[in-house]
């Protein structure tokens, strides 16, 4: 079983400076570079606020990060991937063989005995299948790969990988995968607001929120509101709401003590 781990491995330096000098450069007759060697980080968190406040969004663009995660499932990169002003690197299953692949268990199957042994029998017979696929295709393919003329080390690396290629469409939405992915501020904070949602699914959940936790410290004027929306107002999801705005509430306050 995956344990979710994130972690940001690069970002802006000093990203709300950044934003700020750029957005000043807009109204200024002298430089970036020089605007920025006069701002305060004080100065700058003030600027950004009123920016925000007043809707211009453009110039958080320009402070980026970027986060590196593992233990999560498939399920959960394929709602990632929708968010498309981003960058993605994910280890590959065509490179990558699933001869004994971890994966992610959803606490209600988790929490029942009879749910977990379904879902522990369906995952073994996976594997085998996988591994079963993996041992017939393999020779298959290197055996075509040298009558077309490859060498035998050439055939036999290439055909472990077309093996992976075909293997892999049994695998599960469960397989634990690895990413590593780059948002600008402004792409986070509209993350931040769809998949902090109570409504959204519980794995992307917890990876936003513990986003928001890492992040906050970082850039606290950028991120002091990132959440789900009804954090800032009433709910957009209307007769769809969650009706949960107090909870929420009290979890994102247990949430800025961790700071």
């Amino acid at each position: 079983m995956s344990e979710q781990k994130v972690k940001l491995i690069r970002h802006t330096p000093e990203p709300e400076k950044a934003v700020a000098a750029a957005a000043k450069l807009c109204y200024s007759d002298i430089g970036a570079m020089e605007l920025e060697e006069n701002l305060s980080d004080e100065d700058a968190g003030s600027f950004i606020a009123m920016l925000m406040n007043m809707g211009h969004m453009s110039p958080i663009e320009h402070a980026v990060f970027t986060f590196a995660i593992e233990g999560v499932s498939r399920a959960l990169s394929h709602q990632l991937v929708r968010h498309r002003i981003a960058s993605y690197s994910q280890q590959s299953q065509r490179y990558v063989t699933e001869d004994s692949f971890d994966y992610v268990i959803p606490p209600s199957i988790n929490e029942s005995p009879e749910a977990l042994e379904i879902f522990s029998k369906a995952l073994e017979a996976i594997q085998t299948a996988y591994n079963e696929l993996r041992g017939i295709l393999a020779p298959e393919f290197e055996k075509q790969l040298i009558a077309e003329g490859q060498t035998e080390k050439k055939a036999k690396d290439n055909a472990e990988k077309m093996a992976n290629e075909d293997a892999r469409f049994v695998l599960p939405n469960a397989t634990e995968t690895k990413l590593v992915f780059t948002m600008n501020a402004r792409e986070l904070l509209h993350f931040f607001g769809q998949r902090c949602c109570n409504r959204a699914q519980w794995e992307i959940r917890s990876l936003a929120e513990e986003m928001v936790v890492i992040l906050k410290p970082i850039a606290p004027t950028i991120f002091k509101n990132a959440g789900p929306p009804c954090l800032r107002g009433a709910c957009p999801e209307g007769s769809m709401s969650c009706g949960k705005q107090a909870q929420v509430a009290l979890r994102y306050k247990m949430l800025d003590e961790r700071l």
